[in-house]
């Protein structure tokens, strides 16, 4: 594999150091770079919910069985989510608000959801990827590595539940999926017996799911790769309207985190690591800062970041990809013992993953403290002029046009206190609100 050099930015470069500088060290905090994005700028929203995630644990059943899993109390989790994020009462003003929110900022007017139009969302199915075996190919079924840290089906639905019930999204507009995985039946059936006509996609397309198959769309990395095969976009994702990121709180044992950036490694119909193709883990794993990162493509490219209305974090049973076979429970506060119990969303992709990834710093002391692991972010707030040079352009074979600021980064206070600069009055920067939800179910 051979690499043309990449083009410099022909202007002065301001070079953040608010990253890890390696195991052990602390981090720069309250250093915000980048343009926060959203109805409220950099805002991300943490709902903590002890009563969601009840598993007993390794020996009492999985943790996405009903019994393990508070279905109630996730819906009431992503409902609360919703409202604070848009500053209304009601779900319903909620969603409006987004949609509306999403197709100003895209040109497309003063608009709300229009019937018709499609939603596509990209879930992390990681632990169900076809190259790991852990479902037969035959019945779809799970045959090992049952308590693998995947999106938890409760959460999947309540968020169908959001799209059908109040934002008025058709159930056959709706393709929910992850390009490399195989829909297992212990996910798929609790979703399809109460949304039969959604269109659940993966890798195989059988037994009622819809098949993963590129479309026409090319994507380009920025790096610019000679003698590689070209990607494209997967065609539930080039045909919809709009893109919701449900990712998950996960370490990850070559990358040190991955959150809703690296959830779109799942995304082109082909392994990352795949022979012919740009390797993704050449970026993604390097530790040296201020580099080229795959991912920042992904987060600027108008079919992924482009159309994505809303981002979100299931933080339910967090783990690290692939060294845990189960989730792990947390110790720091204010878990205490008990399991994360979360969920994140926010309008801004750069805030989200900074939020998600202050978590797991906190939290584990090995891979998400690996030196570069949030180099992304650093390069995506400052995606117009980033500190490697990178001219990022994944939508043109060559380089045409720089991205804006993707978003905010910055680290919080402290992790007693979790206060970004927002928080603090101190001006442009993350804003965290956290909830903890207590008391009876709040209406929609």
């Amino acid at each position: 594999m051979t690499y043309r050099a990449t083009p410099a930015s022909p202007v002065a470069v301001p070079v953040s150091s608010n990253r890890p500088a390696g195991r052990g060290a602390d981090l720069e905090r309250l250093a915000p770079v980048g343009e926060g994005q959203g109805i409220h700028l950099g805002r991300v929203v943490w709902v903590h919910d002890p009563k969601a995630a009840v598993w007993p644990g390794l020996g009492n059943g999985h943790w996405w069985e009903p019994a393990h899993t508070n279905q109630e109390e996730v819906d009431r989790m992503v409902s609360r989510a919703l409202r604070e994020l848009t500053g209304e009462a009601a779900d319903a003003a909620a969603w409006d608000k987004l949609f509306r929110h999403f197709n100003r900022a895209h040109g497309r007017g003063d608009a709300g959801y229009r019937p018709g139009e499609k939603v596509a969302i990209k879930v992390n199915l990681v632990g169900l990827i076809r190259s790991m075996n852990t479902v037969s190919p035959d019945t779809l079924a799970l045959v090992r590595d049952r308590n693998y840290m995947n999106t938890s089906p409760q959460v999947m639905r309540a968020l169908l539940r959001q799209l059908v019930a109040v934002a008025g999204v058709r159930e056959t507009d709706i393709f929910l999926g992850d390009t490399l995985a195989v829909f297992a039946n212990e996910y798929y059936d609790l979703l399809h017996a109460e949304f039969p006509n959604v269109r659940y996609v993966d890798c195989l397309g059988k037994l009622g799911r819809v098949q993963a198959k590129p479309s026409a769309v090319p994507f380009y990395w920025s790096c610019r790769p000679e003698g590689m095969k070209q990607d494209y976009l997967p065609d539930f994702i080039a045909d919809a309207a709009y893109l919701v990121n449900l990712a998950n709180l996960k370490a990850h044992a070559g990358a040190g985190i991955t959150l809703c950036a690296k959830n779109h490694y799942g995304s082109l119909v082909r392994y990352p690591g795949e022979r012919g193709y740009y390797d993704m883990h050449r970026g993604a794993f390097r530790k040296e800062p201020n580099s080229y990162r795959p991912l920042v493509d992904l987060m600027a490219h108008a079919h992924f970041g482009g159309k994505t209305v809303l981002y979100m974090i299931d933080g339910l049973y967090p783990g690290t990809h692939e060294k845990d076979a189960a989730p792990r429970r947390w110790k720091s506060a204010p878990f205490n013992g008990h399991w994360a119990s979360s969920f994140l969303a926010s309008q801004d992709p750069v805030a989200i993953d900074s939020v998600g990834f202050d978590f797991l710093w906190t939290e584990w002391a090995d891979y998400p403290r690996m030196s570069g692991v949030d180099d992304y972010l650093n390069e995506a707030a400052q995606a117009e002029r980033p500190p490697s040079g990178t001219f990022y352009d994944p939508d043109h074979a060559a380089s045409v046009t720089r991205p804006p600021s993707l978003g905010v980064h910055e680290h919080w206070n402290s992790a007693e206190e979790k206060k970004y600069s927002r928080n603090l009055g101190l001006g442009k920067g993350i804003e965290l609100v956290p909830v903890t939800l207590a008391g009876p179910a709040a209406q929609p």
